[in-house]
């Protein structure tokens, strides 16, 4: 039985996964040896040939003039958010907003977010949404709009309305809104390395950008979003 050219074993796409995590969490391809560990095969050929079935389907790309290092073009149709990020990703409540006479779990919807958006474009309130069952009693949320495709890989489209949880702090890898400079805020992948702040898109179209620590201000998590259903 001849395996279909876009279709991809179970150690091809452990292997490409793998690789993609690799890269977006230090921004660096894995070495020979840590693919090998990573599949637990006893040698670094079954590895080569692996990259070059890889290579061969569109998936991967090696980079000229750099030592080892490969760029993922493309992921598994079947390949889970969990897979692709290995991080959080929202919670989808589907139907559309519904409105909730019960003020007490209503939350603001301060305007659109995108990237550069100014801070005084989202402090005004223009909405208001029932806050999930599950985040009542949990701290204070706000809505967002987004405006723009620039997370749609992580699950969240143009029109959802993204619920944030009020907090200073996130965890590397988690999604947050983020004021840069005290006057643009984005709703970005906040990545953590020492002294800097990497914003990461969930979107091969759109680079990631890293700022030094003290430019950063965490305006609060992303916990969940509504969406539209037509």
């Amino acid at each position: 039985m001849y395996e279909v050219c876009s279709m991809l074993t179970k150690k091809q796409k452990n292997l490409l996964i793998f690789i993609n995590k690799k890269i977006r969490s230090s921004g660096v391809s894995p070495s020979y040896e840590e693919m090998k560990n990573s599949l637990n095969l006893k040698s670094k050929s079954g590895i080569h040939r692996l990259i070059s079935a890889l290579e061969e389907r569109g998936f991967v790309k090696r980079l000229a003039h750099k030592a080892r290092a490969l760029e993922v073009i493309k992921l598994p149709e079947n390949a889970s958010a969990n897979d692709i990020f290995n991080t959080f990703t929202p919670s989808v409540i589907k139907g559309g907003l519904e409105k909730n006479n019960n003020k007490s779990t209503d939350v603001s919807v301060l305007g659109s977010i995108a990237a550069g958006t100014p801070i005084e474009a989202i402090q005004q309130e223009v909405d208001r949404v029932a806050l999930p069952e599950d985040l009542q009693n949990n701290g204070e949320h706000y809505g967002l709009k987004v405006k723009g495709d620039s997370m749609v890989e992580a699950g969240i489209a143009d029109g959802d309305t993204v619920i944030v949880k009020k907090t200073s702090n996130v965890d590397s890898g988690q999604i947050a809104v983020v004021l840069i400079d005290d006057q643009e805020a984005t709703l970005k992948r906040v990545r953590k390395k020492g002294n800097t702040i990497a914003l990461e898109a969930a979107n091969r179209n759109y680079g990631t950008k890293i700022y030094a620590a003290n430019r950063i201000k965490i305006q609060g998590k992303l916990v969940s979003l509504y969406r539209n259903f037509h």
